[in-house]
């Protein structure tokens, strides 16, 4: 890890007011839930579908006893927790240096780590509707259900409230994200590849200082950030402080 490239990050934090963080699933690797699209990620595993087709809200619809088996899997992990990099984000929020995160992750580890100022763009499996009468229930219900998790109330099909691949964005969500964007004069990206659309866009709405990209490998964005490291976060937030 190049000092140089820590020092620059720890004076960009120290003199930012407004700093808002972007973050992507690299973010909780260290917290034992495997990010999508690395060599070891649920991308690169196999199934009797791919997983980008078991995500989608066309499968779920005509197959969600198959959807679920995945769900359960590999994407209801409930037993992680916040890292130092979650901490960090909610510590700076704290201090009154932060405006918030805006993340793709839905494991609700921002929230855990004490942020109180999250929008979740892709939902949070911590959240759980029935599609008939719309009643709530939380992750356990669905983590200890078998087959098809139906309401308690009426007897319909829970869904998760994450977006699926061909489902839309949460207007009222996107609109409070980029509202933070637009309002940093700092904004820090972590472990994001920045090709999902319509969220890895909204970093255009940014007319802050100071771009920072922290990814493990190339992101599309990488020519427009201000500071550009490519490492671990195990690298890189141990090594920064936050002022009193």
């Amino acid at each position: 890890m190049d000092p140089k490239k820590l020092e620059q990050l720890q004076k960009i934090i120290d003199e930012g007011k407004r700093i808002v963080f972007f973050t992507g699933a690299g973010v909780s690797t260290d917290s034992g839930i495997p990010d999508f699209r690395s060599q070891d990620g649920l991308y690169n595993q196999q199934y009797d579908y791919p997983p980008e087709t078991i995500i989608s809200r066309s499968f779920f619809d005509a197959n969600p006893e198959e959807f679920y088996r995945f769900y359960r899997d590999r994407m209801l992990i409930l037993d992680a927790a916040p890292n130092e990099t979650h901490k960090l984000m909610a510590r700076l929020e704290e201090k009154g240096k932060c405006l918030g995160v805006v993340t793709q992750n839905i494991d609700g580890l921002h929230t855990a780590a004490g942020s109180k100022h999250v929008d979740e763009l892709h939902g949070s499996i911590l959240r759980n509707y029935c599609m008939d009468c719309g009643a709530f229930h939380d992750a356990l219900y669905i983590k200890n259900s078998t087959g098809i998790p139906r309401c308690r109330v009426c007897g319909g099909i829970v869904k998760p409230d994450v977006v699926l691949y061909e489902e839309s964005l949460d207007s009222s969500v996107m609109s409070s994200a980029i509202r933070k964007i637009a309002a940093a004069d700092v904004l820090i990206v972590l472990g994001t590849s920045l090709v999902v659309y319509p969220a890895a866009g909204m970093i255009r709405y940014f007319q802050g200082d100071h771009l920072v990209l922290i990814n493990r490998s190339a992101t599309p964005y990488d020519e427009n950030a201000d500071l550009l490291i490519q490492a671990s976060f195990r690298e890189v937030f141990p090594a920064i402080s936050i002022e009193d």
